[in-house]
């Protein structure tokens, strides 16, 4: 506690002799006022583009940084604003144009395509942007990017369209002041970033240069100026839905009709409220559900949109896991005699949800979110009288998340974070605070990190947890190394509405890295990982494990990926977690692991990944083999296929089993699981697409023996295997969606659905029984039809003979790029 309170005052004095870093040259751009509106159609005919200000003199970001672009891909970018946004057309020359790579996507989804994408920061403080890509198919993609990390959740509602012509090609773009973010200010200085990705030849050009050898993608933003006295409209959107369900289980069939409403206003220029009303997430894609023989719950990923979109401030800290609000009852059922549950429900209705974000002028931002869940009851039926009666499992529940981060110095920020879960009656309240100190010094080249956090869990009594962390990294040059600590009580728990596992440790760890900032021989890039750690139980004191770690990844000209790496933990484990009882462990011996990878260049129709991994442990006959096989096919610019096939092959492998009156009991098992996806998309046009979803995840455990656990952490022999144990599950899936993007932000979706799950206390099951059982047992079928219409305040006052000189109302449908696609991550590198 006295290393870490140290550390904590040393990074506050960072803090306070910290000043924003100007030592980075600044690239300046100074736009001008327009009085008419240019159509955005991919053509820059109108008037005003001649006169416009230009961006020119683009410069290699990768593979070769700091090159001067090529004349032959000469790149110019027009600017302008007005009252109601800020206009783009970037001209991009291309020597043959007729080999721009230009596949069809969904919204947000690059493919192999050529792009071209501005980052705007309305703050001008070089940590968050506002991202904005359209690819030479016309496809959009858009971001939040904070200090270089990208967030693609978020959805923004803009206009765009693409020409190719004679000598490249041309994208227009119109952003509305209401998907940005910026200060109340009369004269506006804004952080400005373009890129242009040329596919073919794998490379990336920037127009204010990023050096690769120190510091984030952030901080090398150009500036924008000549914005002011600009007449912001009202920031004010409403997207209501309906939706039908037409579902058939066990023989029953229903149908359901839903209606909601999500609200979106601008409190101001920097503060948005986002409000749901009578959530509907019936067409969420599934879970990727797994057999779990782990001490701790399966964290999914949340794939509802209203808690994926602009939740970067609720982020901080790792302190909240949205799957909390609707997720699992929390309640538990207490049985009578000759009693039985008839029926347990596994997600709670949520009522609302209210989130509340933005940030002043002076960097300090403010999120707030809140939501309220229904009252959920559980059936149980009497075996004797057959009555069912219900009993409460969940209360109505109120979840509220505050953030304050403040922004100071270019790229540093403080940041304090209070969650708070509030149920009805005597159910279980919670609380968890944290304090974080992110700081990175004037020069770019080191950066400390301190947190501290403390949970609450409230019921008959109170009980209180910590967590303490501290890390210094070395982030410029070549060669780069980190080093902190992470240390959790035992009592810390943050699951009402966040997620935490392991608890009880301390851990050290240290890594260091070498990485290639400029092409070598055949390489492109090339990155080398070496990294330690040390984790120890914290009360009472015992070594848990000492892991080596080396990785590596490379990139050669022919943009082949490739890289491997070995693991070990020399001094083997003493597992506290897997007994699941306190102040118990077990001995798990030491174990080797080796691993290949590798990935033919993406931007053929055919490509291929793969990877092999083997563990070896230090005990005959135990060991896991892993191979994860991916091919992927794109047959032409509108069809691909992409096919995922792991395996996992676990011999000999001890884990807990059950508890068995004072004995805790585990077993020695054979584990074998294989998952086989698949994924295709026919892209009709610009606005409709098809998409087919597959998923068969088949898992089987075998027990040869079983084993009593020991106080001092060994193994003994207790019985042999037999079937009591034994278990076979498969988890099917099957989505076919079809999606029409008929306006703007406005999206009609109709889902077919086909779910079933099995679970067997058998194994060594042949394919043929295997399958048959799967298929014997009831399946879940779904039609859903669903509709969403975006309608924003300002173009519905035009509707009553408000202005009508808007991008949105003198431009055809068919010159803006309106698509609503699924989100799927592209990272920058």
């Amino acid at each position: 506690m006295r290393i870490f309170a140290a550390t904590f005052l040393l990074l506050m004095s960072f803090a306070v002799s910290a000043q924003t870093n100007d030592t980075i040259p600044r690239k300046k751009i100074t736009i001008n006022r327009i009085a008419e509106a240019p159509k955005i159609d991919g053509v820059l005919d109108e008037a005003i583009w001649q006169d416009a200000a230009t961006a020119t003199n683009f410069v290699e970001r990768m593979p070769v940084n700091g090159r001067a672009i090529p004349d032959s891909l000469a790149t110019d970018v027009k600017i302008v604003y007005d009252d109601l946004g800020i206009y783009f057309g970037a001209v991009l020359n291309d020597p043959s144009p007729n080999k721009i790579m230009k596949e069809l996507t969904e919204r947000d989804d690059i493919g192999a395509s050529d792009f071209f994408f501005i980052l705007l920061n309305g703050y001008n403080d070089r940590q968050q942007s506002m991202q904005f890509i359209v690819t030479s198919a016309g496809v959009q993609y858009d971001a939040k990017m904070t200090n270089g990390m990208e967030d693609s959740s978020w959805n923004a509602v803009w206009y765009s369209d693409v020409n190719i012509t004679e000598n490249g090609w041309v994208a227009e773009i119109f952003i509305p002041y209401s998907e940005l973010r910026f200060p109340e200010k009369k004269i506006q200085e804004w952080g400005l970033q373009m890129e242009r990705d040329f596919r073919r030849a794998g490379t990336r050009y920037s127009w204010s240069h990023v050096d690769n050898k120190k510091g984030s993608f952030s901080i090398y933003d150009g500036e924008i100026h000549g914005i002011k006295n600009i007449e912001t409209q009202v920031r004010l959107s409403f997207q209501p839905y309906v939706s039908s369900y037409l579902t058939n289980y066990a023989g029953n069939t229903e149908v359901n009709f839903n209606g909601g409403l999500d609200l979106k206003y601008g409190i101001n220029d920097a503060f948005t409220l986002d409000m749901i009303l009578i959530p509907d997430f019936g067409q969420t894609k599934f879970d990727e559900e797994v057999l779990n023989l782990s001490a701790f719950e399966v964290q999914y990923e949340e794939n509802r949109a209203f808690f994926t979109e602009g939740t970067e401030l609720f982020t901080k800290g790792d302190l909240f896991y949205s799957r909390r609000v609707g997720g699992a009852p929390s309640g538990r059922i207490f049985l009578n005699e000759n009693e039985v549950i008839e029926e347990y429900p596994s997600t709670v209705d949520l009522l609302n949800a209210v989130k509340v974000s933005g940030r002043t002028d002076a960097g300090l931002g403010i999120g707030f979110f809140n939501a309220i869940t229904e009252k959920t009851y559980a059936k149980i039926k009497s075996e004797t009288t057959g009555e069912v009666r219900k009993e409460l499992i969940e209360p109505v529940s109120n979840y509220n998340i505050l953030v304050l981060d403040q922004r100071f110095g270019g790229n540093s920020s403080v940041s304090l974070v209070n969650t708070n879960t509030t149920r009805e009656g005597h159910f279980r309240d919670a609380n968890a605070t944290g304090l974080y100190m992110d700081l990175t010094n004037k020069a770019n080249t080191m950066n400390y990190f301190a947190g501290a956090e403390g949970s609450w869990i409230m019921q008959d009594e109170t009980t209180f947890g910590t967590e303490l962390q501290a890390r210094i990294s070395k982030i410029n040059g070549k060669n780069r190394f980190q080093t902190g600590l992470d240390l959790r009580t035992e009592n810390y728990n943050i699951n009402d509405l966040g997620y935490s596992s392991f608890t009880n440790y301390v851990m050290y760890y240290a890594g260091y890295n070498h990485r290639l900032l400029q092409p070598k021989g055949f390489l492109n890039n090339m990155f080398l990982n070496f990294n330690l750690q040390h984790r120890r139980r914290l009360e009472p004191d015992l070594f848990n494990n000492f892991v080596f770690n080396f990785n590596s990844s490379f990139t050669s000209k022919n943009f082949w990926n490739f890289g491997g790496g070995f693991e070990t933990t020399p001094f083997g484990t003493k597992d506290i977690y897997e007994p699941r009882v306190a102040e118990r462990h077990v001995e798990v011996p030491a174990y080797y692991d080796v691993w290949l990878w590798f990935s033919t260049d993406n931007r053929k129709k055919f490509a291929f990944g793969s990877v092999v991994d083997w563990y070896k442990f230090d005990e005959r006959g135990r060991g896991n083999l892993i191979i994860d096989l991916d091919p992927r096919y794109r047959f032409s610019d509108k069809f691909k296929l992409f096919w995922s096939t792991n395996i996992v092959l676990s011999d000999k492998e001890e884990g807990f089993v059950d508890l068995v009156e004072d004995e805790i009991l585990f077993g020695q098992r054979d584990r074998n699981t294989i998952v086989n996806s698949m994924s295709s998309d026919y892209i009709f046009n610009n606005k409709m697409a098809l998409n087919l979803t597959f998923r068969h995840y088949y898992s089987e455990v075998y027990y040869s023996e079983f084993y009593t656990l020991q106080r001092d952490g060994e193994l003994n022999y207790f019985a042999p295997g037999n079937e009591e144990y034994d278990t076979t599950y498969n988890s099917w899936n099957l989505d076919l969606r079809f999606s029409w993007w008929f306006a703007p932000g406005s999206q009609m979706t109709l889902l077919y659905r086909n779910a079933i799950t099995s679970f067997a206390n058998e194994s060594h099951l042949n394919i043929g029984r295997n399958f048959d059982q799967l298929f014997d047992q009831e399946q879940l079928n779904s039609l859903s039809l669903r509709l969403s219409y975006y309608l924003d305040y300002n173009r519905m006052k035009n509707w009553f003979g408000g202005r009508k000189n808007t991008p949105a109302s003198n431009t055809s449908q068919d010159g803006l790029s309106y698509r609503k696609f699924k989100e799927q991550s592209f990272m920058l590198p």
